[in-house]
């Protein structure tokens, strides 16, 4: 059998290393990230929000009457969320999607997603 130097045993050490999918030498995987949204005064705050697609975003209500966060294109929908209550969507796919509240449609807000 011949002799493997100490050299050749690193190379086969990190040629291993570097097929495994989350010790991938230079990459690093996505984590989904949650992003806070607050209903209050009838508006959400901020109205405007960057997120990456398969991000989180919670919307908590503040005020005293019930609101949604319904995406205008039918992506996304948290449902009623009454008073102290919050609602959570997951962006599937990249793009603006606007929303507004099913109750108030004077509040309304984007979501960017890239």
């Amino acid at each position: 059998m011949p002799a493997i130097s100490r050299r050749h045993l690193l190379r086969l050490g990190l040629a291993s290393l570097a097929a495994l999918p989350f010790l991938t030498v230079g990459a690093r995987r996505a984590m989904a990230a949650t992003h806070q949204v607050e209903i209050k005064g009838f508006a959400f705050v901020p109205a405007s929000l960057q997120v990456a697609v398969g991000d989180t975003v919670e919307f908590t209500n503040k005020d005293g009457a019930p609101h949604t966060a319904s995406a205008t294109d039918g992506s996304f929908e948290t449902g009623t969320i009454k008073r102290g209550q919050t609602g959570q969507v997951t962006i599937g796919a990249a793009g603006t999607h606007a929303y507004k509240c099913k109750f108030h449609p004077n509040m309304q807000g984007t979501i960017t997603a890239a």
